[in-house]
């Protein structure tokens, strides 16, 4: 009964399929009427995740697709990490568009990847792999470099605190190959533009570029590990061709140029 109340408390109605205990907290999935299932911590949470199973394309929340935006600034991704899973809405699209890209999802959580496997659509295979591990452990041991690392790890409160370190950010850096990127959701201050998190990625990087998220919190952080400039018209082009190779139905490009900021000089935050 209590389940049917909560479930009734949601903005838009749905039906409750799964809860269970975690090491992550209570772990609620639950499926609107047209067939999106939401993943959440605890009956109050906000979404974890939101997907379509079996149309990895459609990416429902739109930091997920300012996130995918971002890619904009790699020539050309073959090799992606994705921490924090969730859903796996993220590396499931990934492996769609890019499908001779090889992806490691990294969750600290067991349970999130049943669930996500269960309930939610994710599927590995030769190009997509999931790991059940540490993400700081994951990305100091030594491995390949990559061309984009994705940052999305988000518990019942928030980016856990190893993962908000600038040491935990440097040591990202060094995993990244020649003209890689970093990639992260993060929060921003409320009535705010920028994150708290911002300054501590401009300590980490040597350019910072930032972006928001309508109607939403979130904004988009990509951390660069050179000097080399990247002009919005270069970004804007690229997120474009990317749009048409990729055939999704939403614009990259706008989320690219959604109050997009380059980066600061040394030793200052973001405005």
């Amino acid at each position: 009964m209590a389940q049917a109340r909560v479930a009734r408390a949601f903005e838009h109605p749905r039906k409750v399929l799964h809860v269970a205990k975690s090491s992550a907290g209570l772990l609620i999935v639950s499926e609107d009427e047209e067939g999106r299932r939401y993943l959440q911590f605890g009956w109050l949470g906000a979404s974890q995740s939101v997907v379509w199973p079996g149309f990895p394309l459609r990416l429902e929340s739109d930091y997920t697709r300012a996130m995918v935006a971002a890619l904009a600034f790699v020539a050309e991704p073959r090799r992606i990490l994705v921490v924090g899973v969730g859903g796996g809405a993220i590396p499931m699209f990934l492996r769609t568009v890019l499908p001779e890209a090889h992806i490691d999802a990294v969750d600290l959580h067991p349970e999130v990847l049943d669930v996500a496997r269960r309930y939610f659509g994710f599927r590995e295979d030769a190009a997509l792999h999931a790991h059940v591990a540490d993400a700081r452990r994951f990305i100091a041991t030594p491995g390949p470099p990559y061309d984009a690392i994705l940052l999305d790890a988000y518990g019942p409160r928030g980016i856990p605190p190893a993962l908000a370190t600038r040491e935990f950010l440097q040591a990202t850096r060094a995993r990244l190959a020649p003209g890689g990127v970093v990639i992260g959701n993060v929060l921003r201050f409320p009535g705010k533009w920028n994150s708290s998190m911002a300054r501590t990625w401009q300590e980490s990087f040597a350019q910072l570029h930032a972006f928001t998220v309508e109607e939403s919190a979130n904004q988009i952080l990509v951390g660069l590990p050179d000097a080399k400039k990247r002009s919005r018209a270069e970004l804007n082009a690229r997120a474009e061709q990317l749009t048409r190779e990729w055939g999704v139905a939403f614009s990259l490009r706008s989320r690219v140029a959604r109050r997009y900021q380059g980066s600061a000089p040394p030793g200052r935050g973001a405005r």
